[in-house]
């Protein structure tokens, strides 16, 4: 009886397995795209009609940049306040944060201008006239500083303008800190509000799927095949230049600090297949904190640098931002000029800062990117939503990477562990993975 259980239970224990991974948002998304590359191309003109699925999606997104952007703003500026209050330490992480920020989103810049991935992207006849410096009025000086000045508190909520949500942002944030006490309990119960918001984020990820088939059904039925080849090229773009990160511009802030990134990937294995898995790097940030003090790291600066850096120091989304935002410039035909994309540059930084490790955070982040630029076309972010889930592993692991090597720098800057302790921790790969 024993042995003619045996098939039944295998066969059950099969399709538990194939529920589980059934389960998973990455594999149902996969499973979209597939579906909707087939019936775009073989139902071109009822693909085009299931447009508005993408469309809605990204509108669902869009409902939530705004308060995302505040809560997590507000939070992440009045933390920096605290950060300079106890010290160098603080000092130190920001400092790192922003230039190795600035690289990432620097490097994206270069290399989307330089391999060019969104050229040649077939539109549509009905595409409406593209956007240029020929036909968009520029603002001077004096009117773009009025133009960033919302008529009430609430107004750039309600209209959606990213540039004068950041500006609210930031004084709030500042009046927070300058409250003290006071202030850090209204900062507390803003965290709860921005966990709401959050969640009500991982709600509307759940529709991913069904974004994700809409619009790639349209842009396979609109455009043909050739649009995939650009969107893989992106990809690719993407994945290679996140990898050129890491090995090399983290590689050699790692070597300047006498330990090796690709013994960090290894001691770090473990972590990096869990954010492989979920597509966000917030759910290994405990073992890759507790990691990080078997090190000999000081448990008081990785409490204080890696919950620091999951918002101020996301490189694999400063990448993905400038890289998918040139994209849709190139593939809309959108003219940019030196100028346009410098300043394009300045808002990611600042908008990057309000994102998070969070699924999902880094296509609402570019959406607040793009709200502020208004020369790329927003409606335009549909085309990247059948292919977002796969680029958000990359920048949630190469996110979780960053923040690794910051906390092991500054912590070698603090004389808190030399070179030999961090060669002979990584060296223990086998204690470390056990």
């Amino acid at each position: 009886m024993t042995s003619s259980a045996r098939p039944g239970s295998i066969l059950g224990k099969g399709k538990s397995v194939a529920l589980r991974w059934f389960g998973h948002l990455y594999v149902q998304v996969f499973l979209a795209v597939i579906l909707a590359i087939g019936f775009g191309g073989l139902f071109p003109e009822q693909a085009k009609a299931l447009k508005p699925l993408g469309d809605a999606f990204v509108k669902l997104v869009k409902m939530l940049i705004a308060p995302i952007v505040f809560c997590t703003i507000v939070h992440g500026v009045s933390a920096m306040g605290d950060l300079r209050r106890l010290g160098r330490v603080g000092l130190k992480s920001l400092v790192y944060f922003e230039v190795v920020s600035t690289i990432a989103l620097v490097v994206g810049l270069v290399v989307v201008n330089m391999l060019r991935p969104g050229e040649g992207f077939p539109l549509p006849d009905s595409q409406p006239e593209p956007i240029s410096k020929s036909n968009v009025k520029p603002l001077g000086f004096a009117e773009f500083l009025l133009d960033m000045i919302p008529a009430t508190v609430v107004s750039p909520f309600v209209s959606g303008e990213m540039i004068q949500v950041l500006l609210v942002s930031i004084l709030a944030a500042l009046s927070f800190v300058s409250l003290g006490s006071h202030g850090g309990t209204v900062v507390g119960v803003l965290e709860t509000v921005s966990a709401v918001f959050f969640g009500m984020l991982g709600i509307v990820v759940r529709l991913a799927p069904i974004g994700a088939f809409g619009a790639m059904a349209y842009t396979i039925g609109n455009h043909g095949f050739q649009a995939l080849g650009s969107l893989l090229y992106l990809m690719a773009c993407f994945y290679l230049t996140s990898a050129f990160f890491v090995i090399v511009v983290l590689g050699l802030i790692a070597k300047a600090a006498n330990f090796s990134i690709i013994q960090f990937l290894i001691y770090l294995r473990e972590e990096i297949i869990l954010v492989i898995g979920t597509s966000s790097s917030e759910t290994a940030m405990p073992g890759l904190m507790k990691k990080l003090r078997s090190l000999g790291c000081s448990q008081a600066t990785v409490g204080l640098v890696v919950p620091t850096g999951y918002s101020f120091n996301l490189d694999g989304t400063n990448i993905y931002m400038t890289m998918a935002a040139i994209f849709l410039a190139q593939a809309t035909n959108t003219a940019l000029g030196l100028s346009d994309q410098l300043f394009l540059l300045l808002v990611a930084m600042a908008t990057s800062k309000g994102a998070s490790g969070v699924t999902g955070s880094g296509f609402v982040t570019l959406a607040a990117t793009m709200s502020a630029v208004p020369s790329i076309p927003v409606e335009s972010l549909a085309i990247l939503v059948g292919i977002d889930r796969f680029m958000s592993e990359c920048r949630a692991l190469t996110n979780f990477v960053g923040n690794g090597v910051a906390t092991v720098v500054v912590s070698r800057w603090e004389g808190e562990i030399t070179s030999d302790q961090v060669r002979n921790g990584l060296s223990k790969i086998a204690e470390a993975g056990s």
